[in-house]
């Protein structure tokens, strides 16, 4: 049988490439680069700004399994964290424990319905603050992500000493890259995607 890939994507504004002027944010240029190598995948990206992990927690199941019906392989990727790190009046919008919880809870879901899971952190910021929490909660998300053996790329990390990031980032909005930014994204996220769909 000819392999069928249903990739649902979701996330916050970062997965739906808010900032980008081409559109395309990280996301499409991924699929596209998987159609290339050959992979047969319909993606499905659900991004919706500002939302934090409790907000996707609350919405991530019933849409992806309303788009996993069909085709031979299905799986999830997560992308959050971006607005669990904000702190828009000084305190962030959802302690690190909460986060870690609840983005728990939604890798046991994805197990137990038998979509194969990878997960994005947050990227780093345009602030000091904003870049540490991401580079917290990353780490802390990675270890999570360990312990039940789901691939995980840390998007803070390469990028948060990174100049054309930071260039990107302040020519968006401060906290969305403009399409410079996403491109770096892409090159983050594509090589172990790659490896994981291999």
């Amino acid at each position: 049988m000819t392999r069928d890939l249903r990739l649902c994507l979701v996330g916050d504004s970062f997965t739906a490439g808010v900032g980008d002027e081409t559109g395309a944010g990280w996301v499409g240029p991924v699929l596209a680069a998987l159609r290339a190598d050959g992979t047969d995948v319909t993606g499905y990206p659900l991004g919706i700004r500002r939302e934090t992990s409790l907000d996707i927690a609350r919405r991530w199941y019933p849409e992806v399994r309303a788009r996993l019906r069909d085709g031979t392989d299905h799986r999830v990727v997560f992308s959050l964290g971006a607005n669990d790190v904000s702190a828009p009046a000084g305190r962030r919008r959802v302690p690190q424990e909460r986060t870690l919880e609840v983005f728990a809870g939604m890798l046991d879901e994805a197990h137990a319905a038998g979509w194969p899971a990878f997960v994005t952190g947050p990227p780093p910021g345009a602030d000091a603050g904003w870049t540490d929490r991401a580079l917290a909660l990353s780490a802390a998300m990675a270890e999570v992500a360990a312990s039940r053996a789901v691939p995980f790329a840390d998007l803070a990390a390469p990028l948060a000493g990174d100049p054309a990031w930071a260039e990107a980032v302040r020519a968006g909005d401060g906290v969305h890259p403009d399409a410079r930014g996403y491109r770096l994204l892409t090159d983050v996220v594509l090589p172990p995607l790659r490896a994981w769909l291999a």
